[in-house]
């Protein structure tokens, strides 16, 4: 997804978990957020296609536990259900983005099943066998969801129940907050799967996929990977965020305080970062200037041996295309280490961003290929 900026920091491990009311669900938003920005896309879902390629080479090298810090809509519940880590963080310059991700906690913490949580999504009626669904192939799912016609006043009533839930969790809302919480939901229900990435101010590209696309997507062996494929990888994500373990967080990557929190807590928590999710923030970053402080805060950021960024490259954007690009693709999804990142940025005035993308990215082939 063509997105958003973030920062990070960590110190040293302390000997004891962090406790008080600051580390309550809407006090860890407040505390770890800055105002936020503007960026000229929506941010109801990704434009990355290819955001499940990487999946096979994260369970091949155990890339797993941690923390995941990532940005964007629901392209991250993916990498969360893959990587099963204990804590997550979505950050986003757009306060919107952070409000839709209230919005999925409440579906969350609504819904049973995959069935469930995607009727109230797309504002459907639920079947009354739902329960005989849990089980059931992702297509399955989607083409009920396709079927029942909206009841606007039934869809009126649900989106009274998930706001009085989102205002449940404590996190300050304006009246311009829930209006647009309000036509997040509309938009969902409205366009249903057809639903498609947009951008402001720029034409609509053919490539640009639906929400039903990239549901269906798969990794690089072939299988669905969404976390909405199969059944355990939604309950867990459903029970990290029932236990206030997915933090949406409004965040620049460049600025003083946002990502510096994060890291700081996660070294708080005993914690290192298992997945960095940048998507292509850095192409942003090298425009503005500011890609040397990006640097720095991932320095800061405490790790593992196994720690790796996650980004996004758009050859088509770029006018060069990237070794690793597979057919079919306008993004490429590139996985590095930590340790290579850092080598790379050690003198970030002399890097370019091709050098970036291009250095060092992991083979993502499935092995035996």
């Amino acid at each position: 997804m063509l997105v958003l900026l973030l920062a990070f920091q960590a110190v040293a491990a302390p000997t004891q978990r962090p406790t008080g009311s600051d580390t309550t669900f809407p006090k860890l938003v407040e505390r770890l957020s800055e105002p936020g920005g503007y960026f000229d896309t929506d941010n109801l879902i990704s434009n990355e296609t290819s955001y499940l390629h990487i999946l096979g080479r994260l369970k091949r090298d155990g890339v797993t536990g941690g923390a995941y810090i990532g940005v964007g809509p629901d392209q991250s519940f993916s990498y969360i259900a893959a990587t099963r880590p204990a804590i997550a963080f979505v950050i986003d310059i757009r306060r919107d983005n952070m409000l839709i991700h209230l919005l999925f906690k409440s579906l969350f913490g609504q819904a049973s099943n995959r069935l469930e949580y995607l009727c109230l999504l797309f504002g459907r009626p639920m079947p009354a066998d739902r329960e005989a669904w849990t089980g059931k192939p992702l297509e399955d799912l989607l083409k009920y969801v396709e079927r029942p016609a909206i009841d606007s006043a039934a869809l009126l009533r649900r989106e009274d129940e998930l706001l009085a839930r989102i205002r449940s969790f404590g996190v300050p809302l304006s009246a311009g907050d829930q209006a647009t919480i309000r036509r997040l939901h509309a938009e969902f229900a409205g366009s249903g799967l057809s639903l498609r990435f947009t951008t402001y101010g720029r034409g609509a590209r053919p490539y640009y996929p639906t929400v039903r696309q990239l549901f269906l997507e798969k990794d690089l062996s072939g299988k669905h990977g969404s976390f909405l494929a199969r059944e355990d990888d939604f309950q867990f994500v459903r029970d990290l965020q029932r236990r206030n373990r997915v933090i949406p967080v409004v965040g620049d990557l460049a600025g003083p305080k946002a990502l510096s929190a994060i890291g700081k807590y996660v070294a708080e928590l005993g914690e290192h970062v298992s997945l960095l999710y940048t998507s292509n923030v850095e192409y942003y970053l090298f425009q503005q200037g500011s890609f040397e402080r990006f640097a720095a805060n991932v320095r800061s950021l405490p790790r593992g041996p196994e720690s790796v960024m996650a980004r996004s490259y758009f050859g088509s954007a770029m006018g060069q295309p990237h070794p690793q690009a597979v057919a079919g693709y306008m993004s490429v999804q590139l996985l590095q280490t930590f340790t290579s990142f850092l080598r790379h940025a050690a003198d970030p005035a002399a890097l370019t961003y091709w050098e970036l993308v291009s250095q060092d990215a992991l083979d993502l082939t499935p092995a035996g290929r």
